[in-house]
């Protein structure tokens, strides 16, 4: 048995593995982010309540991991940051770990089991609180040591104000410390600008997505700016991917009409459109950064036995 952990920034997500067709949910718990000892002791506690001794942990992350150096960088998890992870919580727990980013685990979940599944190459892409992803080419992480592959919401696409009347985008702070990053403009929060800036007022996602939905002018203005935001940076990664799908989850993923003008706006702008989705909204069930993890913990590979 795995026991695995998903790991964020307010709870720790918890499930047995014995198998991929037999993963259990444990429960939850709140994550102690300030305080290393505190940490160890919710996971020791989990680890005493399992219903055998697990094997192996495998870890989900909100956070990356240096390949180089083993180092996490887990910015609302302060107590991880700058340790040697895995071999801190193996000094410390006593099992064998693996580790992988959220993100990750969520492409892993979905290109192993999801909706990626008979592709070789699959993007997971997150459209969220935040804009991030994963790649799995061939049933396994192209990072499994760590590192950025797939973060495609950080790296600047606004380096500048840019002036096209009647609109002049600014470029806005990102969280990851740059400007102007596709992040800060094309995240749940990034549309929320978008719209202050073209209307003066305020509108959570949800709402604008909605009023885009209802064909009313004024969030279809601000879907119509976003998706070409976004539109060209996904062309430029499945151009240099040449992914079967890319497997849309996260909050803004739950409007389907949304995703499908998305889809035709990156087809119409890659050099091989497909003739059919390439953009498909992750379906419902375990959490996938659980089973991202059991994947990693159970050593699954697509076409493989577990």
């Amino acid at each position: 048995m795995i026991l695995c952990f998903d790991i964020g920034g307010s709870a720790i997500k918890i499930a047995e593995a014995h198998a991929l067709t037999d993963i259990r949910p444990t429960g939850r718990v709140p994550t102690p982010g300030q305080d290393w000892d505190a940490f160890l002791g919710a996971l020791r506690t989990a680890i005493a309540g399992a219903s055998v001794r697990p094997t192996r942990l495998a870890f989900s992350i909100a956070g990356a991991i240096d390949p180089d150096t083993g180092r996490a960088n887990v910015a609302n998890i302060p107590c991880l940051t700058g340790r040697p992870l895995r071999h801190d919580l193996e000094a410390a727990l006593g099992l064998p770990v693996d580790l992988a980013n959220d993100a990750d685990c969520f492409a892993l979940a979905e290109a192993v089991l999801g909706v990626g599944r008979g592709h070789a190459v699959v993007l997971g892409l997150i459209l969220g609180t935040g804009v991030g992803g994963g790649v799995v080419v061939n049933g396994a992480l192209i990072n499994p040591g760590g590192g950025i592959a797939g973060e495609l919401g950080h790296g600047p696409i606004v380096q500048r104000r840019i002036e096209a009347p009647p609109l002049t985008l600014p470029a806005f702070p990102c969280g990851c410390g740059q400007i102007g990053c596709l992040d800060a403009v094309c995240s749940a929060r990034g549309m929320e600008k978008l719209h202050r800036l073209l209307h003066e007022t305020e509108a959570d996602s949800r709402a604008i997505v909605a009023g885009w939905e209802a064909d009313e002018d004024a969030p279809t203005r601000t879907i119509t700016l976003w998706l070409e935001l976004l539109a060209g940076p996904l062309a430029m990664v499945q151009n240099l991917l040449g992914t079967g799908v890319i497997a849309v989850g996260g909050g803004l993923s739950t409007s389907a009409p949304l995703i499908a003008a998305l889809d035709r706006a990156v087809q119409a702008r890659i050099l091989r459109p497909l003739g059919r989705p390439l953009l498909v909204p992750v379906r419902g069930g375990l959490e996938p950064g659980l089973v991202g993890a059991a994947i990693i913990g159970l050593g699954h590979r697509a076409g493989g036995n577990v």
